[in-house]
């Protein structure tokens, strides 16, 4: 039996800030590679993600690339090219099965977190070591029900603004 794994992928700084206007309020090169790389993974995966940060990726990389790409949207009269629309996370992840994917990808915001976080089995969570400035937080991990399996310490990395922690936390 095929079984769709629901993986979380975020990055967010000392005080759980994730987003500033629409944008990631730093640059993280090495944290966007790794992205690149777990999303696409070695085999079909999708990645989803609200109407918002859609629109956040310039429209010369939508859809994400090699990944089905998987949006989602309260009106039913969405359709966004290169793109499906799912009107609730069950739907999103119909979609993700009947099209064969392997890892359905929740990349954001906020909101799109909090509906998958009671599903996912993996976080994939990027720490960036700076309190900063933006508009969005995301504040529903709890590390209690989580196991910590890696972590990288990103230091003095050229092409990003920051020193960073990376770890995978697994569902206990």
């Amino acid at each position: 039996m095929i079984i769709v794994k629901i993986k979380m992928i975020l990055a967010m700084d000392e005080g759980n800030l994730i987003g500033d206007q629409g944008d990631l309020p730093w640059r993280l090169s090495s944290d966007l590679r790794r992205f690149k790389k777990l999303t696409k993974g070695d085999g079909y995966n999708a990645v989803v993600m609200g109407r918002k940060t859609w629109e956040s990726i310039p429209e010369s990389n939508r859809p994400l690339p090699d990944r089905l790409n998987i949006v989602m949207s309260r009106d039913s009269r969405t359709s966004m090219e290169g793109a499906e629309v799912a009107l609730y996370d069950g739907r999103a992840i119909e979609i993700a099965y009947s099209e064969g994917c392997e890892e359905l990808w929740v990349i954001g915001g906020s909101q799109i977190y909090n509906l998958f976080l009671a599903r996912c089995d993996e976080i994939h969570l990027t720490r960036v070591h700076q309190s900063l400035q933006g508009d969005t937080t995301f504040d529903g991990i709890d590390t209690n029900e989580w196991d910590v399996r890696t972590v990288e310490r990103v230091f003095d990395h050229e092409g990003d603004d920051f020193e960073s922690t990376y770890t995978i936390l697994i569902r206990k």
